[in-house]
């Protein structure tokens, strides 16, 4: 189904297909990452982590819609996350009845050790890519995650 949208001679269905394959290398970039340095944690579990440590202490229902996710399902994630000691909760000062999630030193020290495994190997990948491409590779994906509402990921150390 081609939705007819051209933009420089490439239309909306090639680039959704593009961003679709990309997609599927950095799950599995993800995945991988993930699984090498925390085994218990799934990759929507890691995403809140890594929604909190990019955005700081959250409410559980701005959480919930960051993920897009009911809050209930949030409070699951959460729940779990505080368990295993890399998520604390506390009630909100303003409101006893909200309550207020952030990452916990151990919950940083992990979206730090996922962060750098995963930049390695997509810097292989990078690697690979011609340098003349790199600079519109580089504008095409701040151009995607701003459309997005991604915060920008922290610079390597």
């Amino acid at each position: 189904m081609s939705t007819g949208v051209k933009s420089t001679g490439v239309d909306v269905d090639q680039v959704v297909t593009a961003v679709l394959t990309a997609s599927r290398l950095l799950v599995a970039v993800s995945a991988r990452s993930l699984a090498s340095v925390e085994e218990t944690l799934t990759l929507p579990q890691f995403r809140m982590l890594v929604v909190l440590d990019s955005r700081g202490e959250l409410s559980l229902s701005r959480l919930a819609e960051q993920l897009a996710v009911n809050p209930s399902t949030a409070m699951r994630m959460a729940d779990r996350l505080t368990t295993i000691g890399v998520v604390a909760r506390r009630e909100s000062e303003a409101d006893r009845r909200s309550i207020r999630l952030t990452l916990t030193d151990a919950g940083r020290r992990t979206v730090a050790e996922v962060t750098a495994r995963r930049r390695a190997e997509i810097a292989r990948i990078v690697a690979a890519i011609p340098t003349d491409q790199r600079a519109d590779l580089v504008r095409a994906l701040r151009t995607f995650a701003v459309a997005g509402d991604e915060p920008p990921a922290p610079e390597p150390w």
